[in-house]
């Protein structure tokens, strides 16, 4: 199978996977510090650092990546594959909650679980690394390409729902200028562009700061955001026991779907796991700020802790090494 990396006849289990990633596990002791009201604290100006460290070095590394392996026809056929995934999962989940919810909400949650979330994709490529499995560099564009388009969906289909055209057109403006030219959008572009054009002169400059201090910085990151995780776990009683069944069903189905289309397309087992983890995961960085503006009648209580608090432990924890597992035994036959 094109792109398929050699594959190890005994599959990795899915705790030497979580092993394997110590940023995942400090993820979880942000989390139990909270739950036992310890003191921990990651200030804020820290925190923003840290994320934009780690856009600009994905996005970096990936440029020079892309450089390097060429625009083969796997990669055009992840770049498809995610943005097809990036504008039919809104669709979905939107008729899907708009039996439950009120329309505003429901197109929120659509936003959140047809965008992605940078974080799960930053922290799914260290496990590939540290297992030893592949990827190529054009899986930052895919990530990129996926943050905008459900965004625009969301609202058309709210506008459909309600048939308020009006506010639509008010919103046009704000709506396109949120998704395409947000700051971690325009950084993680500008950082793959800019590894494109300098290469590997550019990588090998930037090396120690882009490469050796990555997995650390997203030690700090992972730990703040599990800190984040738990104390919005008492928002979740806004959400309810079927919201919350969907926040945790929406990633294996999301990361099938992603599965059958890269098998589809004979691609290889690192693009498919991270097209997987694109597909699972949920946007509570970008999306958010964009539905403030665009969608202001959404309740933040509802969407927010759903990705969150909700989906993105549940990947972190049982998803990423879920994909990597199903990957390889439908990959490797």
């Amino acid at each position: 199978m094109a792109g398929t990396p050699e594959l190890s006849s005994n599959l990795p289990s899915l705790a030497t996977m979580l092993g394997a990633s110590p940023p995942v596990l400090f993820f979880f002791l942000g989390m139990f510090a909270t739950l036992v009201r310890s003191t921990l604290v990651i200030p804020r100006a820290v925190t923003k650092l840290l994320s934009l460290y780690l856009l600009w070095s994905i996005g970096f590394q990936g440029g020079v990546k892309l450089v390097h392996g060429g625009l083969t026809l796997d990669a055009i056929y992840a770049l498809v594959i995610a943005v097809a995934l990036s504008c039919l999962m809104p669709v979905g989940v939107f008729f899907l909650l708009r039996r439950w919810i009120a329309a505003p909400d429901a197109a929120a949650v659509s936003a959140s679980y047809g965008s992605v979330s940078a974080v799960t994709f930053v922290t799914a490529s260290t496990v590939l690394t540290a297992q030893g499995v592949a990827y190529g560099g054009h899986m930052v564009a895919c990530m990129a390409l996926m943050e905008s388009p459900a965004i625009v969906i969301a609202v058309l289909l709210l506008n459909w729902s309600t048939r308020d055209a009006q506010a639509g057109r008010l919103a046009w403006g704000k709506l396109l200028h949120e998704a395409l030219l947000n700051g971690p959008v325009l950084l993680l572009l500008g950082s793959m562009v800019i590894g494109m054009v300098t290469g590997e002169r550019g990588y090998q400059a930037f090396k120690p700061l882009c490469t050796d201090l990555f997995s650390g910085v997203l030690v700090f990151f992972l730990l703040d955001l599990g800190l984040l995780a738990a104390r919005r776990l008492k928002d979740l009683r806004k959400a309810g026991a079927r919201l919350i069944a969907f926040g945790l069903a929406a990633p294996p189905v999301g990361a099938s779907l992603a599965l059958a289309a890269a098998w589809a397309a004979g691609l290889g087992v690192g693009d498919s796991v991270l097209l997987m983890v694109l597909a699972g995961s949920a946007s509570y960085i970008a999306v958010p700020a964009a539905v403030r503006l665009v969608i202001p009648q959404a309740n933040p209580g509802i969407f927010i802790p759903l990705a969150l608090a909700v989906t993105f432990p549940f990947n972190i924890g049982v998803g990423i090494p879920l994909y990597l597992f199903a990957a390889t035994r439908v990959l490797s036959h």
